[in-house]
């Protein structure tokens, strides 16, 4: 292995272990899974890999996600995506998790001549509705409807199924050695995304290429370990323009006061749950780990 493989192996390694005993400290500490069904903590997982793709992509979308039953357990509306967006996300996505099959293959199985099939009641047979599946069982489905057209629907959708079902799976092996090789590790940070979410941590490979908004994470700790680049974040003081945009998380344009701090390579910072915090300034490309612990 290359040496910048070993120091980013063994940085995961060091930030697992501190997010570990982090998690030791806490009161009560969140599961993602419980007998192998979907739990909230999952559907916010879902919900959160959905949107950070969207974002990647300047999309807009309402993403919805449902149990194995079809029932509703999370519901995110994009700035400026139609309202109508809403009951049709939760439409694929019911139709994704009780046909146990991708929406668009009803889409397609109408578009070739059998058009009986939109007489099903809760149907919607519009592509963007994936199913959650977990060691071959359908746990629950994603459902997005508003992004720039019916295929960017399903790739949101698919990015959300995709987390949860990653975080599921390593959760229901949480005595297993965990490994990601260098270049696991080097495509996440091309593109900013998570490594690994499990029942104890989050690994997230983050890059920034500008600031960012003010954010304030109720339940999750957040430990930063920067690779590359500066960044000046402002942390405490109070969020500008706070909007809720999911349970136990809020989104602003700023922070008023505050404590304003250099990032710089090899810095390491501790973000406390409830804590404000905002990327400023940014020099890209700004790479960095965080490890998300929730408690």
């Amino acid at each position: 292995m290359s040496s910048t493989g070993s120091r980013l192996s063994r940085t995961v390694a060091a930030l697992a272990a501190a997010s570990l005993s982090l998690a030791a400290a806490s009161p009560a500490f969140a599961q993602v899974f419980e007998r192998k069904d979907l739990t909230l903590e999952g559907a916010r997982t879902a919900i959160a890999a959905a949107e950070a793709e969207a974002r990647k992509s300047h999309a807009g979308g309402v993403i919805a996600v449902v149990d194995a039953g079809g029932n509703l357990m999370a519901l995110e509306r994009l700035d400026d995506t139609f309202a109508a967006g809403a009951n049709i996300s939760i439409g694929k996505a019911r139709t994704a998790a009780l046909f146990k099959r991708p929406s668009k293959f009803f889409e397609d199985v109408i578009k070739n001549g059998r058009t009986s099939m939109v007489a099903l009641s809760d149907f919607t047979p519009l592509q963007g509705g994936v199913p959650i599946t977990v060691e071959g069982r359908v746990v629950g489905a994603v459902g997005v409807s508003g992004a720039a057209s019916a295929q960017q629907d399903e790739e949101l959708a698919t990015a959300g199924a995709a987390a949860v079902t990653a975080s599921l799976t390593e959760a229901s092996r949480s005595d297993e050695t965990i490994f990601l090789n260098a270049e696991r590790v080097a495509a996440g940070f091309a593109k900013g995304e998570p490594l690994l979410e499990n029942g104890s941590f989050k690994i997230h490979a983050s890059r920034r290429e500008g600031p960012g908004k003010a954010e304030v994470h109720d339940r999750d700790a957040d430990l930063v370990y920067v690779l590359q680049g500066t960044a000046s974040l402002v942390t405490g003081g109070s969020v500008v323009n706070g909007k809720s945009i999911g349970p136990d998380e809020t989104r602003g344009d700023a922070i008023e006061g505050g404590q304003t701090r250099k990032l710089a390579k090899g810095d390491v910072l501790v973000v406390p749950a409830g804590t404000p915090h905002w990327f400023k300034e940014v020099k890209a490309p700004f790479t960095y780990y965080v490890v998300k612990v929730t408690r």
